[in-house]
């Protein structure tokens, strides 16, 4: 019996143990694995789509191009550096310019507009470079369009038309060129013009019934003899004088009769003069004095005929004169710029060009009004006040 209890408890024994086994934890977990797609790159590549840049004055070339021309009136090559400036233009656009009567006065220049307004022939001018007094009469006559050139913002407020018909270029003041070799006692001021040594040799730029330059001439001379801003009598006084004495030769002096010495003393703005220096080469010997007394400071504008048969030639033109490259031509010329203030404190002049310029401290400039009032008195009266007939010479 004992035997037999002893084997089939030995049974249960391995039958439990078993049902442990097969019931007993195994890792069922299956391994982990990574279901999430890998990231790709799919944004294109970033392309430049800016277009090129385009010149803004692209259209304006194209057309002036078209038109082919640009005629200009009293420009002589000598004056601030006008000879390059119109030698610079052509190159750069390759348009031809037709030059007129390059020794006219301003009054010229306005009466050539009046006379072609009908001709679109090689005689009426696109473009003209006048004395201050005359932007705002010829804008009241309808002679000159408005345009804005693209460096507008830079040129002073008081020297422009607000509406774009007329803008000062450049300005300058009034001198005494003399040829030392003819007339080695060099006049300092004025009133030393009526010394009798200096008879037959003293002559104007131009004549004071008609020019600019020869009207602010009588002007300055009021300001050394008595007379204002306000008053420009004393002036027709003193020329009477001049002419009386003989000093005063009736004729427009230009850089040739100082040179051969009919002209001994040229009174003339101190761009002009200053290049006629350059120009000599010492054959004459010259000098250029700026008068002690009666420093005065002429700015000249610049316009489009309202009849210009070349317009798009003259918008282009204005835009050459008024960009930094124009500017700094003029004061290559001796000129002041316009916009010199602006070039200066960009620091784009050449420092050899600053210092050149001529000490002009205590120049005064006249309003607009106190020109026209002045430039009324003088063309009225000179032929009754003064009588000299001054003409071109022959």
């Amino acid at each position: 019996m004992n035997k037999k209890f002893a084997f089939q408890l030995l049974a249960l024994f391995v039958v439990a143990a078993t049902l442990l086994s097969a019931c007993g934890g195994a890792a069922t977990e299956a391994p982990m694995v990574a279901t999430e797609a890998p990231v790709v790159a799919t944004e294109a590549p970033v392309v430049a789509t800016e277009a090129p840049v385009v010149d803004p004055m692209a259209e304006l070339i194209a057309a002036a191009q078209a038109e082919g021309t640009l005629t200009t009136i009293a420009l002589p090559h000598d004056w601030c550096n006008y000879g390059e400036a119109i030698e610079t233009f052509k190159a750069k656009y390759g348009l031809e310019v037709n030059e007129l009567n390059p020794d006219a006065g301003s009054g010229d220049e306005i009466e050539a507009i009046k006379a072609n307004k009908d001709n679109t022939g090689p005689q009426a001018p696109d473009v003209i470079d006048v004395g201050f007094a005359f932007g705002d009469s010829s804008k009241a006559e309808g002679l000159i369009q408005p345009y804005k050139v693209s460096t507008w913002d830079s040129i002073p407020a008081d020297a422009k038309d607000a509406d774009g018909f007329w803008y000062g270029d450049y300005y300058g003041v009034l001198s005494f060129l003399v040829n030392t070799d003819v007339q080695p006692e060099v006049p300092q001021d004025w009133a030393d013009l009526l010394d009798p040594k200096y008879n037959g040799q003293v002559a104007m730029s131009g004549d004071p019934r008609t020019s600019n330059q020869a009207i602010q001439t009588v002007f300055a001379s009021s300001l050394a003899n008595g007379g204002s801003l306000d008053d420009a009598q004393p002036g027709l006084d003193f020329w009477a004088e001049m002419n009386t004495a003989g000093n005063l030769v009736p004729l427009i002096a230009n850089n040739g009769l100082v040179a051969t010495g009919e002209t001994a003393v040229r009174i003339t703005w101190d761009y002009n003069a200053l290049a006629a220096v350059d120009s000599f080469e010492g054959n004459p010997a010259a000098t250029v004095v700026i008068p002690a007394t009666g420093r005065f400071a002429g700015v000249y504008v610049q316009a489009i005929s309202a009849y210009a048969p070349h317009p798009n030639a003259a918008k282009l033109w204005m835009e050459f004169l008024y960009s930094d490259e124009g500017q700094i031509i003029w004061m290559k010329g001796y000129c002041h710029p316009i916009r010199e203030a602006d070039l200066r404190e960009r620091g784009v002049i050449p420092a050899d060009l600053l210092a050149k310029l001529p000490d002009v401290s205590g120049a005064v400039f006249p309003t607009l009004d106190q020109l026209n009032a002045a430039k009324a008195l003088i063309t009225a009266n000179w032929d009754s006040a003064v009588g000299a007939d001054v003409k071109a010479a022959p």
